[in-house]
């Protein structure tokens, strides 16, 4: 149970997330959001008389007999998406080595996206996992419901602190009935999850950002430490003075950065990795630069 302190200290982190993530939407954000997703169909929006070129498919052969002359339907995108955020709040993401926690860089990540949905006119929903899925908030539209989103991003203390990627996976396609924009915030470091993210993927659009911290990447040279598990609360006791097993710790990470980031590529998943030590919002542009140019070819 919170105590009043630490729910208003955890109020004012909300409120400066807010007015951050609002100026950088304001500032950056919302036109490459726009131009880097699309709307999930097209509506019907008016006829105009044939031009070269047109497909011969929206000829409306009704309007064409009437005006003696060739007439095609013009349709314009249907734009409203349904975003769902769904954030990694297991016992790892309390981590932080250098000034945030990947939870803080999630909940901020959460705002800037879901800021410059609502500025685009979609709606925006919320789910949280750990070991399970923990917690679901349905799209909606409005500045109330996406600060609560964040506040429950802060708070969320799970009672199985591990991570499974994949059961949160199976959740959202079972829960989320209309076709939408997922970004799963998430380290990765889970259960194998191939065949769970392929699911999702082909039935959503889907975006993984994977939240980092440097020391996860490399152990530094700090002779014997205790190393703690937060998620299953193993305690070991290694000596990082030890340049082979550094090496075989980098080399181990390594390949378990790797081995995620061909599953993201096997199934088509854009990506995008934010550090606790890094630019994450450089990053997200990044992201949404590689899709916008991608939609304009």
């Amino acid at each position: 149970m919170l105590t009043d302190a630490q729910i208003e200290e955890m109020m004012a982190r909300v409120r400066k997330l807010e007015l951050k993530a609002r100026r950088l939407v304001r500032e950056s954000f919302s036109g490459e959001y726009l131009s880097s997703f699309r709307g999930q169909g097209l509506d019907f929006d008016d006829f105009r008389e044939y031009q070269h070129g047109d497909e011969v498919r929206f000829i409306d052969w009704n309007v064409t007999a009437r005006m003696d002359a060739p007439f095609v339907r013009k349709f314009r995108e249907e734009r409203e998406l349904s975003v769902m955020i769904a954030v990694d709040v297991s016992g790892s993401a309390d981590y932080g080595s250098v000034a945030l926690s990947k939870r803080e860089i999630a909940a901020e990540t959460a705002a800037v996206l879901g800021f410059s949905a609502l500025n685009n006119g979609d709606k925006v929903g919320l789910m949280l996992f750990a070991g399970e899925p923990l917690l679901f908030i349905p799209p909606e539209k409005g500045s109330r419901h996406l600060l609560r989103m964040i506040r429950e991003i802060l708070v969320a203390r799970p009672a199985k602190p591990g991570t499974s990627v994949a059961e949160a996976c199976d959740f959202l396609v079972r829960t989320l009935r209309r076709k939408s924009l997922v970004f799963l915030i998430s380290d990765f470091h889970s259960d194998p999850l191939d065949r769970q993210l392929g699911k999702l993927a082909r039935k959503h659009e889907t975006v993984a950002l994977r939240v980092t911290d440097p020391l996860e990447n490399r152990l530094p040279k700090a002779g014997r430490v205790t190393l703690i598990d937060p998620e299953t609360g193993f305690e070991t006791v290694v000596n990082t003075s030890n340049p082979n097993l550094r090496m075989a710790y980098q080399k181990l990470m390594k390949r378990q950065h790797e081995g995620v980031s061909s599953v993201f590529k096997k199934h088509g998943i854009d990506s995008a990795d934010l550090a606790t030590n890094g630019d994450t919002l450089a990053e997200l542009h990044k992201l949404l630069k590689r899709r916008s140019r991608r939609r304009t070819r």
